[in-house]
Formats: C-alpha cells, structure tokens, sequence
C-alpha cells in the first residue's frame, strides 16, 4: 500500500512538472508569433541597348521585385512605377486590364489599377498571388521600356510596393536613371579630327 501511494504521488508530481513545462512552451510559442516582422524591400533589376543616335530605337528591359526579408507575410501586395521624363517612355510588360476579354489567365501575370491612359504612372496587382510570405520573392518580370530620343534626354523611372501592412507605402532600394545626349554623325567624326 505504501509504494503505490508512494507511486501515486510521483506520478502526479511529474504531472504537475509536465504542466509547468508546458504552460512555459506556450509562452514560448506565443512570444515568438508576437514577435513576427514585416522587413519588405523592392528593387528593380535592368538591362539596356542604347544607341544615342537619332532615328535609333534604344531598348531597355527590367524587372520589379518584393522580396520579404522578415517573418510575417504582406498581404494583398500591389507596385506603383512612376516615369518622369522630358520625354516619352514606353513602357510594357505581362499585365492585363480589368476588363480584359481573355479567359485564360497568363500564368505570373499583373493586372493594371489605374487608368491605362496614364503614361506616367503604372499600378500593379499581381493576378495569381495574394500574399508575399516570408523569405519569398514575387517578381514584376521582364517589362519592356522604348523610347526615341531626338534630343538631349533624361527620365527617372521609380518603384513603389504597397499592402495591407504597408498602406503608405515603401520606396525601391534604387531607381532607373536615364539620360544621353544625341549627336550627329558629322559632329562626332569632326570632334575626332580634332583629337
């Protein structure tokens, strides 16, 4: 009789330890979903052929990217590009309108929020993605930029990234600056005589 009341209560002592120890994991558990943070940066990533000549198309192509360097998730993530220049900057890529006629949806595709009228300013959602999870990177890709120049040139083309954590807003880490001066043929084989 004595060792099983003996039994009996080491039994309930390591039910009690178990309990503390538990009740001390939660309070573990719970700090650390406390302590989630949202670290987001964009960026963009660019490649060019440029040709400074007159009558010469210069070519650029580019990327957008949300990367989610912290432990909560961005919900509902959308980009702002926004062009100042001193002339027209085309720019197009893999987004669709709202009111889109295709049914078939094209897979890492965007869909513009503002009106397609507006040169200056480009707004993105992405159509197959509603959350940018931590250590994961949603991509804007291969957008296209064009333009003409018949003259001297210069533009700045920055990037925005927005969601539901982020309402104001975040700036890309750096942003597109464009500019070259076109000469004339006949000037630049003067300015080598010269030389």
């Amino acid at each position: 009789m004595v060792n099983q009341q003996r039994l009996q209560k080491q039994i309930k002592n390591w039910q009690d330890e178990s309990t503390v120890y538990l009740n001390e994991m939660k309070d573990l558990i719970k700090n650390i979903e406390e302590t989630k943070q949202l670290i987001v940066i964009c960026y963009f990533t660019t490649s060019y052929q440029l040709s400074h000549q007159v009558d010469r198309v210069n070519y650029g192509i580019g990327s957008f990217h949300i990367q989610n360097l912290g432990t909560q998730s961005l919900m509902n993530p959308h980009i702002g590009i926004k062009i100042t220049a001193n002339i027209d900057f085309n720019l197009s890529g893999k987004y669709l309108y709202p009111n889109s006629k295709k049914t078939v949806r094209l897979s890492n595709a965007w869909e513009r929020i503002n009106e397609a009228t507006d040169k200056k300013e480009i707004w993105l959602k992405p159509t197959q993605k509603e959350s940018v999870d931590p250590g994961e990177i949603l991509t804007f890709s291969n957008f296209q930029l064009k333009w003409e120049p018949t003259s001297t040139y210069a533009g700045t083309i920055q990037g925005f990234t927005y969601g539901n954590e982020l309402p104001d807003g975040i700036h890309a880490l750096n942003q597109i600056n464009l500019n070259g001066t076109i000469t004339d043929r006949e000037e630049e084989e003067q300015t080598d005589e010269k030389k």
